[in-house]
């Protein structure tokens, strides 16, 4: 069946308290999905995040990020009040609100600001609130509290311990930390965990007010025929609960400190590739054990979304490896991953499930057999298919059915921005092959949108910036850089029953409606 959706990040949506959150906003948005006719809406990965706040870099690969919390959600309960929140600067557009919490059920007498996140005020004020709500909460005496914390505590006991550490620790990675707490010698772990118990039970509150907003939204929007397309990296960070607490997982030497590191090798666009600094996977070892922190990890995503979509895929197949230490991506060399064999055994333990490989890149032959093998749909983007030198598998008459199109990703910029610094030959042949002589520039993205939407891949997702028309200042990422990125966020009257009703005319006609 052919079906449709739309890419946006929880951040990006408006919101009254300086990022995009679980608020009434994000129900409002997949009111507008529903509306427009869309089957799926694509989000980037859910999990805590650090130093230059890329959702690709979290402290863990399981926990979700407590800056998605709502904050108004708390005050309905009574675990937090308007003036506590308006005490701190979140960095928001000045737009005054006020929150009327006489029942459960929160309203706003204002509208939503928006702008440029300021991760910086958020951080400094986030984990004040949500401390005050959970010294308000008494989460012990919730019985489903107490059952959220024991059958997820094969990650989160790990987890709110590594938080709590790094909070002692001033937030310094644990490679810096003590070498009794570094290796996790039991004496030293077990003395902090009877230390630090009060915020042990912090972090564990986060994740429990996470877990359930988050279940609560993923189940409005399946209620509205609305799958949730989750995004995960192949990697973790090496600063992550993930790589403290489990270390046999990893190439690390005797003193936890990794051997080789991922990254892509130099190419056209980056003279010395890009080096990620991830640990790599030490694959033997996930093989022995039948890959079970895989399927743990997997089965996890599963109950966070209705498909995966797993990044770097042609990982799998063959990994790049770079010596750490090194300060480029030039002396990395490829290593061969597990292959087909760790899919085989994923598919034994959970069954067959919607999974997206993000097959972009340098693909060999032996990465495009995996791909096929697994029977997963790849990804083709717009963006990447006017290069004029060549018949580029990106260009629309290549496509399969079983692909996912896109004009672009979170990577790229947006197809108004991108359009509009393409070199002259690229351009013309663009113009050419999307008949864009006769098309009105202001009206020249739809015309991209429309041929991802006539295509044969069975799945089109569009970004929110592009269906919007917007330029560059709604990118959301530049990839090897840091500082600037997944800041953008909608504007508050973005989203008109008007824009919906276009939308879902385009994808009717094209035969993307349920």
């Amino acid at each position: 069946m052919r079906k449709s959706g739309i890419l946006l990040p929880i951040t990006s949506l408006a919101s009254p308290h300086g990022i995009g959150c679980f608020s009434q906003e994000a129900y409002e948005f997949v009111d507008f999905l529903a509306a427009a006719g869309q089957a799926c809406w694509q989000i980037l990965p859910l999990g805590p995040t650090g130093f230059g706040d890329s959702p690709y870099q979290s402290f863990s690969t399981f926990a979700g990020n407590p800056y998605f919390i709502d904050l108004d959600d708390l005050v309905g309960r009574g675990w937090l009040t308007a003036a506590e929140i308006k005490k701190y600067d979140v960095g928001t557009d000045g737009n005054d609100h006020v929150i009327a919490a006489a029942s459960a059920e929160r309203k706003l007498e204002s509208q939503s600001n928006t702008g440029s996140i300021d991760y910086e005020k958020i951080h400094r004020s986030r984990f004040k609130l949500l401390h005050t709500a959970f010294e308000n909460a008494a989460p012990k005496r919730s019985g489903r509290y107490r059952a959220f914390v024991a059958e997820n505590a094969y990650w989160l006991d790990d987890y709110a311990l590594f938080m709590a550490l790094k909070d002692a620790h001033g937030g310094a990675a644990y490679s810096e930390w003590a070498v009794p707490l570094k290796l996790r010698e039991e004496k030293a772990l077990e003395k902090c965990r009877k230390q630090y118990r009060h915020e042990t039970d912090f972090y564990r509150f986060q994740q429990y007010l996470f877990h359930e907003q988050w279940m609560r939204l993923k189940q409005y929007a399946n209620k509205k025929g609305i799958k949730i397309i989750g995004d995960i990296p192949i990697y973790v960070s090496l600063d992550s609960s993930d790589a403290w607490a489990s270390p046999e997982l990893f190439q690390f030497d005797e003193d936890l400190r990794p051997t080789f590191v991922a990254g892509c090798p130099p190419d056209y666009f980056s003279a010395d590739g890009q080096l990620w600094g991830n640990p790599l996977y030490r694959w033997e070892h996930h093989k022995e054990t039948g890959y079970e922190w895989w399927i743990k990890r997997i089965a996890h995503c599963f109950l966070l979304y209705d498909v995966v979509r797993i990044d770097h895929f042609r990982g799998f197949e063959a990994y790049y490896s770079i010596p750490y230490g090194e300060k480029t991506a030039r002396r990395g060399k490829w290593q061969k991953g597990p292959g087909y064999d760790i899919f085989r055994c994923l598919k034994q333990a959970l069954g067959e499930k919607e999974i997206i490989a993000e097959d972009l890149g340098f693909l060999t032959p032996a990465v495009l057999r995996l791909v096929k093998r697994t029977g997963y749909p790849g990804m083709k983007i717009l963006q990447f298919a006017f290069d004029s030198r060549e018949d580029s598998d990106y260009l629309p008459h290549n496509y399969i059915k079983n692909s996912v199109v896109y004009t672009g990703t979170h990577d790229n910029d947006t197809i108004v921005g991108w359009y509009k610094d393409l070199v002259k030959i690229d351009r013309d042949f663009c113009d050419e092959y999307l008949n864009l002589h006769k098309v009105k520039r202001s009206e020249r993205h739809l015309e991209f949108i429309r041929h991802a939407l006539a295509s044969v891949s069975d799945l089109a997702v569009i970004p929110m910036a592009d269906y919007l028309g917007l330029g560059s200042k709604a990118r959301i990422n530049i990839p090897s850089t840091v500082g600037e990125n997944w800041k953008w966020r909608l504007e508050k009257d973005a989203l008109s029953a008007e824009l919906a009703a276009r939308i879902r005319a385009l994808c009717e006609l094209y035969r993307r409606c349920p």
